[in-house]
């Protein structure tokens, strides 16, 4: 069973590396176009959560979580490259020998920074739509916002770890699921796992963080406590999907793939 929906992995990884070898330019667009993909369910999360945080109902971060399973929706079915994503797919295929470790890092590279543009610009579409404007409409996601720059770096690394773990098994697993309801469950399901756990999204957290910043509120948060975050959280991130998902996944199956 593995090994098939690993073979679908590596033609993931080659597909990817064959669009980056064409076209960088391309390659950066459907990673700023997966950060936004993103932003959406962020939006809807925390709009929706917002009314119930309003009312300090004990289901607003549930219903935020159910809500944000959007996101992997989108970016499972309208295309896109995630970071989080690559560090299973590209450390799974160097380590079977069929990428070179220095095209991976390019890439790696190049959807982080994609991913951080595409989280900017979304921001700023959202600014520009007035939707954050009133007194009550941001205050879920300005207090997680802010609690994220304020956790503890060691939290926030462990944190990661369990999240991209996770999040790769969202979109590890469906693979080897017939029908597109069976897969968009199993995603959503553990998309709410890593949310409602409370679990460090690199990408997820830009999106936020850049949110935040453009409502100038005087509680956004600071680009000195959106570093302090990112940092920790995406090298835990990339510990989680080229670790715990690439490696174990390479090491368990070694005698049965060829």
């Amino acid at each position: 069973m593995e090994v098939k929906l690993l073979s679908s992995i590596e033609k993931l990884a080659l597909s990817r590396r064959d669009t980056f070898k064409r076209s960088r330019i391309i390659y950066f667009l459907r990673a700023v176009l997966a950060s936004m993909f993103i932003g959406f369910g962020v939006i809807v999360a925390f709009r929706t959560g917002n009314f119930f945080f309003e009312q300090q109902s004990p289901v607003a971060f549930p219903i935020a979580a159910i809500t944000f399973g959007a996101a992997i929706i989108l970016i499972a079915y309208g295309g896109g490259d995630l970071f989080t994503g690559d560090t299973f797919y590209y450390t799974y295929a160097a380590l079977r020998k069929i990428m070179k470790w220095n095209v991976v890092g390019q890439m790696w590279l190049y959807s982080y920074i994609g991913n951080i543009i595409g989280a900017i610009f979304f921001a700023f579409l959202i600014y520009m739509t007035g939707l954050f404007e009133g007194e009550f409409a941001n205050e879920f996601l300005l207090t997680i916002a802010k609690n994220k720059t304020q956790f503890p770096i060691s939290h926030l690394f462990f944190r990661a770890i369990l999240c991209n773990w996770l999040v790769c098994l969202a979109f590890f697993l469906p693979l080897g699921m017939q029908g597109d309801g069976p897969k968009i469950f199993i995603m959503m399901l553990l998309v709410f796992c890593f949310f409602i756990s409370g679990y460090e999204h690199s990408i997820a957290n830009m999106c936020t963080f850049a949110i935040s910043y453009v409502m100038n509120h005087p509680d956004s948060v600071t680009i000195n406590g959106v570093i302090r975050n990112l940092i920790p959280v995406t090298i835990g991130n990339l510990i989680g999907g080229g670790g715990f998902m690439a490696w174990m996944y390479f090491y368990a199956n070694k005698a049965n793939i060829e």
